[in-house]
């Protein structure tokens, strides 16, 4: 059994604080008197960790995960789903990579409950709805542990809802669910026009619809198959009971997929919401760390892409500090009458050396501040500082210097700008001042240095086309991304940030294909949505099957 060590040890939680839980440790507890001592035992709680989604997570499943001790999970996958420091327990599978029965799972369970930690135990969908949690459970029990029920999204119904297959609607409500098993079904029960959802079906579906046209199903009965629902990797098979063996053979359909029988079927040409994304299925790389990119990341997430971050960069103090020193020095004498900040690093930098020196935010008492951006302004706040000056229009050093006032003698006591930037700033912003009459005392607060190269799997997919689109924010991620793993494939798509950005793509032999009508995170994965949107609309007017490039390695295009 795989397990993960873990360091932290937590306190009881509020999970076990129950009447229930605090009856049954009271009723483990033995007379100290007699000299025996109590032992520890623990709780359990059977969480239903949804059918792929990890948003789909209740809130009371997070907040549990987030307490635990020991996660006890069902597939590989939920790990991603745990923190850092908490016990990771494979109860699915035992050694040799076969499948655990409900009793062994229910004594993985007991065992470590036993040792006196808060134990979650995950399981797919919901706990009490075609899975063991009531075999596990019933093993707590009988070990006198407390436990509760923390259900799920079941499968059941979510898969066919992200496959835009209503179960129910207003004129059909019967519904039936069936598991396929060892034993054999009774489909005869199943004759009429009622809905059907066929759970573990797909090994089975020629059997499965077989059973339904003897039992008297019209063989035109629509059919959908949808495999790995919920995810970006979701995929369905729209058929008839006649054809969907043959279909589903055809479209490679494996474990695990949920079917559903019935005329409901038909209402996914309308309904189909999550595999009609303009990125859906996307694998989006996002030359930045995963702190700098989880704007980026949700917005692409939102269109149906998943997205990989590869650091280009690194942040390094400069290799000269007396510089920023004197500088904030010079700003705690009052020296200078502007600090702009045309980055979040170079925030966190000024932030960092007032920590250095004890100083806080009140040491900008009579100072204007300026933000290149509303990120960069975001990070000034979080500080407890109000920018008095932010770009109106472009979020860019000429923005800002567009809305920059003159050097006025008679208003302006001091004609001095202190300007804490990277190492490798151009110096538009600093001939941009001085000529509008500031002095400008430009500081390197950091400096940006090549991170090192991404692992071998990453460098051959960027490569070889394996990415669909790759979004550069900046030109130093192009250049960096470019020396550490190579030129992305010609398949690829090219989103830039900006047009500076999409040039010194162009001068590295890339062909920009998207460029930001502003240079915002946000505004970068819109207009990337927007061309896939268009590619998938200009596929389906030619009767073409809807792919996505990383499908299109061959139809290699040329570079500008």
């Amino acid at each position: 059994m795989s397990t993960t060590t873990a360091t932290r040890k937590r306190a009881a939680t509020s999970a076990a604080a129950t009447p229930k839980a605090a009856a049954k440790k009271a009723g483990d507890a033995q007379d100290t008197t007699s000299g025996d001592v109590s032992r520890p035992v623990g709780h359990v709680s059977f969480v239903g960790a949804g059918p792929g989604d990890a948003d789909l997570l209740t809130v009371r499943a997070r907040q549990l995960l987030d307490a635990a001790d020991v996660v006890i999970t069902e597939t590989a996958d939920q790990a991603a789903l745990v923190g850092d420091d908490v016990e990771i327990v494979d109860g699915g599978h035992a050694e040799d990579g076969g499948v655990l029965t409900p009793s062994a799972r229910g004594r993985i369970v007991v065992r470590h409950a036993k040792s006196g930690k808060n134990v979650v135990r995950l399981l797919v969908g919901d706990p009490f709805t075609f899975a063991t949690g009531p075999e596990e459970a019933q093993a707590c029990e009988k070990a006198n542990i407390s436990f509760e029920i923390v259900p799920g999204v079941s499968s059941a119904t979510a898969v066919p809802a992200y496959a835009g297959v209503p179960l129910t609607t207003r004129t059909r409500r019967e519904l039936a669910v069936v598991r396929m098993g060892e034993t054999k079904v009774d489909w005869a029960p199943y004759a009429g026009d009622q809905t059907v959802v066929v759970l573990s079906a797909v090994n089975t579906i020629k059997d499965v619809a077989n059973g339904l046209m003897e039992a008297g199903r019209a063989p035109e009965t629509p059919v959908a198959m949808t495999r790995v629902g919920t995810t970006t990797e979701q995929a369905t098979v729209v058929s008839t009971l006649e054809r969907i063996a043959v279909d589903a053979k055809a479209a490679k359909m494996a474990p695990p997929a949920i079917t559903v029988v019935g005329e409901v079927v038909d209402l996914r040409e309308t309904l189909s919401w999550f595999e009609t994304k303009p990125l859906f299925g996307w694998r989006v790389l996002v030359p930045r760390t995963k702190e700098q990119a989880a704007t980026l990341k949700n917005r692409l997430q939102s269109y149906g892409a998943t997205s990989e971050e590869v650091p280009t960069i690194s942040v390094e103090p400069p290799r000269n500090p007396q510089q920023m020193d004197k500088a904030v020095r010079g700003l705690v004498e009052g020296r200078y009458e502007w600090i702009a900040f045309t980055s979040q690093n170079a925030v966190k930098a000024v932030r960092e050396k007032f920590d250095e020196y004890g100083l806080d935010a009140r040491a900008f008492s009579g100072l204007k501040v300026a933000a290149v951006g509303e990120k960069t302004a975001e990070a000034i706040r979080a500080w407890g500082i109000r920018p008095d000056l932010v770009p109106s229009g472009e979020q860019s050093a000429r923005g800002l210097l567009e809305d920059w006032p003159p050097y006025d003698e008679s208003l302006d006591p001091i004609n001095r700008v202190f300007l804490p930037r990277a190492d490798i700033a151009t110096e538009n912003l600093v001939a941009g001042l001085i000529e509008l009459g500031w002095e400008v005392d430009d500081i390197t607060a950091y400096r940006t240095v090549r991170a090192a190269p991404p692992p071998a799997p990453t460098r051959e997919a960027i490569k070889s086309g394996k990415f669909d689109a790759v979004v550069f924010t900046s030109s130093s991620t192009v250049r960096n991304l470019v020396g550490i793993a190579g030129k992305p494939h010609a398949t690829t798509v090219i989103a830039c940030i900006g047009p500076a950005t999409a040039q010194t793509a162009e001068e590295h032999g890339l062909r920009v294909d998207v460029v930001a009508e502003s240079p915002s995170a946000e505004l970068l994965a819109d207009a990337l949505a927007d061309f896939g949107a268009q590619r998938r609309d200009a596929m389906i007017a030619a009767g073409d099957p809807v792919t996505k490039p990383s499908q299109r390695t061959k139809s290699s295009r040329r570079r500008s």
